[in-house]
């Protein structure tokens, strides 16, 4: 029972710090493309190549540094994660040139990369298998209250302003501060997970790339990231030119995402656990390719509104979802390194601003919107695809181990540690 308590206390930490540090992104962040665009004055495929730029690097850094904290652990990845977010929000705050900006932005980009994964693993090793659905909903919940308060937040006290650069990496470094003198409790669900320490990172991605169930949640996470995770740096430029009050509008349509994210997420978790996760992830699928139509035909505030809506139930449908496949083709053994490995579909952070900045640019809204819709299409294919595939023989032996390692050595399992 004692165990049950610490765990539940370390669970809602992690679910709370997830919130506060998505409040310091969400009135800080939310408005780079805005700022360089009023700012600096670049156009929309700069922005886009510019803000995808950090999210790229994330993509290639984020399975190495999943397949590190397999071996030193977690909490020291994520500590040094969250520090290396607060001297870059910071430095973008101090920045008086594009070239520092952009270079603190990368930096940022980066550590948010890395910091997703690495943060769901710990949630996937603090909980018990069967309430990670529920625990991922919450701490998805508090992160989209900070979507939902953040920008208001940059909007009352000036879009971009040097004083919330500065808030937001002092929150940062709060949360890697607490998070390094907190003894986490890991449920360990087998007894090969010190054996993962063992393994070198290299030939850890190496056998995780070979699953070809992952190969295909990547590729589909790529093109879903590329739809939702930085729709922000291409509907922001594309308001502001074609929709009058579109600033202002935009800063709307945020808060109404979280705060549809606030209300339907209950619902939603409900809708997956019994539907399955592929279900809910395809109808997801569908409701994003919807919206985009939607943002197109769109003029006015209320008919954007409704299509923010409708791409917002499309997100909280996806994202659980998405991390429940990909726990559920994991070991304990491995979770980092499938997390790391899956991260690398943030690359849809690089591929979705960039390639939707130069449709802009080059035809509009239209090529754009109808280019988001194709993705989300071809991601539902590739993740039904992917759930068909056999696991890799490799992985299929070591299950078979470690079944019959543990089944003479049932007393070690669900055991806790400390880190």
């Amino acid at each position: 029972m004692e165990y049950e308590e610490q765990r539940l206390k370390h669970v809602l930490f992690l679910i709370i710090g997830s919130g506060l540090v998505t409040i310091a992104r969400a009135m800080t962040l939310s408005f780079l493309a805005i700022k360089l665009q009023q700012s600096f004055g670049l156009g929309p495929a700069m922005i886009g190549a510019l803000l995808g730029a950090g999210p790229l690097v994330g993509a290639i850094a984020a399975p190495f540094a999943g397949s590190l904290s397999d071996r030193v652990g977690r909490k020291t990845v994520l500590t040094l994660t969250l520090l290396s977010m607060a001297f870059a929000l910071v430095g973008m705050g101090l920045a008086e040139t594009v070239f520092a900006f952009c270079l603190a932005q990368i930096v940022a980009a980066v550590a948010v990369a890395i910091y997703e994964p690495i943060s769901r693993a710990l949630m996937s090793d603090v909980c018990p298998e069967h309430a990670r659905l529920k625990y991922f909903s919450w701490r998805y919940t508090a992160s989209n209250v900070g979507w939902a308060v953040g920008p208001l937040i940059g909007i009352a006290a000036g879009a971009a302003s040097t004083t919330l650069f500065l808030i937001a990496g002092i929150v940062y470094a709060m949360f890697a501060f607490a998070l390094h003198l907190l003894q986490v409790p890991l449920h360990r669900g087998d007894v090969h997970q010190a054996a993962a320490s063992a393994v070198p990172v290299f030939q850890s991605i190496k056998a995780t790339v070979r699953d070809p169930r992952l190969a295909f949640f990547v590729a589909g996470g790529m093109l879903l990231i590329a739809v939702y995770g930085q729709w922000s740096a291409t509907l922001a430029p594309y308001l502001s030119d074609n929709v009058a009050g579109g600033v202002e509008i935009f800063a709307y349509l945020v808060s109404i995402n979280g705060a549809v994210v606030l209300i339907g997420n209950p619902f939603a978790r409900r809708f997956i656990e019994r539907a399955g996760a592929l279900d809910a992830l395809v109808i997801g699928c569908v409701l994003f390719l919807l919206s985009e139509i939607g943002f197109l035909t769109s003029t006015a505030f209320w008919s954007l509104a409704i299509s923010m809506i409708v791409f917002t139930i499309g997100e909280i449908l996806v994202v659980p979802s998405e991390y429940m496949l990909v726990d559920g083709i994991s070991s304990d053994r491995n979770r980092g390194s499938y997390f790391g490995a899956h991260s690398f579909s943030t690359v849809g952070n690089f591929v979705g601003p960039t390639l939707g900045g130069v449709m802009l640019g080059a035809f509009g809204g239209p090529g754009m919107f109808l280019l988001f819709a194709g993705f989300a299409a071809a991601s539902a294919i590739l993740f039904a695809v992917g759930t068909r595939m056999p696991p890799p023989k490799a992985t299929t032996q070591h299950v078979r181990t470690e079944t019959a390692d543990t089944t003479s050595g049932l007393q070690l399992r669900g055991c806790y540690t400390y880190v």
